[in-house]
This record gives structure tokens, C-alpha cells and sequence, in this order.
């Protein structure tokens, strides 16, 4: 199974009109477009009835101590950890694609509605919910996509992962606050194949 988007190609940057923030001479970094990209797929296997998609950060701090502080740098050598931004299930078995927009067009402070999508899909809450939980103006539940927003201190690329599952179940029943582990687990003993569409994207203008 191969993914693709006629916005990005696989290793290369993502255009910062699908970013959550894009880089800010001023204050470093602002709001950006956060439009959702485009995605194609193709050589689905035999067998498949929907599908799943998962989006997520590998490269976030383990620890928080120096991001977006002025006058230092988050060290390229502190462990990083997971952030989703994006988990979207029961996308059609003839779905061959989702169109750029149709997700996300522009920043939602306290984030999208869910856990209903277009088109019957289901979405869930990505890590923003947390990330901006202690925020009174942004604070509430992020639901489908929203796009990078690395720190803009951070001394490291942040690579970007699109995953496309193809499932032989047309529905995962999946229920109430669903995270990124609820799904992996629905998803477990499921999987006929898999595909991965990688992007870049750096707030750091020394990095770009």
C-alpha cells in the first residue's frame, strides 16, 4: 500500500499553510492556516473495509524546562516522546483519499467537534486537549486534525508521520475518550497493511 499528498512529498517540508503555527519574525511564532492535507492512497489490499489513519510527532521534549524560553535552546540530545495530532477511523473501504480542507481549515481556540467526522468517519481528541488544557482563552477538546507546532527553540527537525491502516473491519467500535493507545488496541489483530507518508517542519529559522 503506498500514501501520498499533492502537498508534500514523503521526507520533505510541509508547507506551513498546514501548520498550527508558522514561523513569526516578531514573536516567533504565530497561528498559521492549519488546513488539513491532502492524502491519496493506492494498492489497497484484498480484503480491507475501512480504514484508520494516525498523525504524530516523534520528536517532541520529554521535558518542558526550556521550551519557547528566550535565550535557550532545547538540547538536541533530550530524549523526545510522542504527540498525535491526528486520529481519524471507519474511513470508507472505497475511500481512496481525503481531500486538502476537509479536515481542518484554520485554528478552532478550544478546539473542533467530535467525535463525529464527514462522511460517517469518526475522529478523536489529538494532544493539543493537553497541551493547552491549563490555557483559560484555548482550553477544551481538540478533536481531528491540527497541524505542527514544534517549539520554536528547538534545535531539532520534527518529523511528521501519516499512517494509514487498512483494516478487515468495517467499523471499530470505539467509544467515549478515545486516545492513540484505544485505537492501536482496536485496531490490534485488524491490520491487513500499512503505508506511511513523512513530513518535516521546523519554527527554528536556523533550521530552515
Amino acid at each position: 500500500m503506498q500514501i501520498k499528498s499533492p502537498n508534500f512529498e514523503h521526507g520533505e517540508t510541509i508547507p506551513a499553510a498546514h501548520a498550527f503555527c508558522r514561523i513569526d519574525p516578531a514573536t516567533h511564532a504565530t497561528f498559521s492556516d492549519n488546513v488539513s492535507p491532502g492524502l491519496t492512497w493506492a494498492e489497497v489490499p484484498e480484503g480491507t473495509r475501512s480504514f484508520a489513519l494516525i498523525c504524530r510527532d516523534g520528536d517532541v521534549p520529554s521535558r518542558g524546562d526550556d521550551v519557547n524560553k528566550e535565550g535557550r535552546e532545547v538540547p538536541s540530545d533530550l530524549p523526545r516522546v510522542e504527540f498525535i495530532h491526528w486520529l481519524l477511523w471507519n474511513i470508507p473501504a472505497q475511500a481512496r483519499g481525503l481531500e486538502e480542507g476537509s479536515q481542518a481549515r484554520g485554528v478552532t481556540a478550544r478546539g473542533k467537534a467530535g467525535p463525529d467526522a464527514p462522511s460517517g468517519m469518526r475522529h478523536a481528541v489529538n494532544d493539543y486537549t493537553g497541551w493547552f488544557a491549563g490555557d483559560a482563552d484555548m482550553a477544551g477538546d481538540y478533536f481531528g486534525y491540527d497541524g505542527p507546532c514544534p517549539p520554536w527553540n528547538d534545535s531539532i527537525l520534527h518529523h511528521y508521520e501519516f499512517t494509514l491502516y487498512a483494516l478487515d473491519r468495517a467499523e471499530l467500535e470505539l467509544e467515549g475518550a478515545v486516545n492513540v493507545a484505544a485505537l492501536r488496541a482496536a485496531m490490534k489483530d485488524h491490520v491487513l497493511a500499512q503505508a506511511t507518508l513523512m513530513g518535516t517542519y521546523s519554527l527554528n529559522p536556523e533550521l530552515g
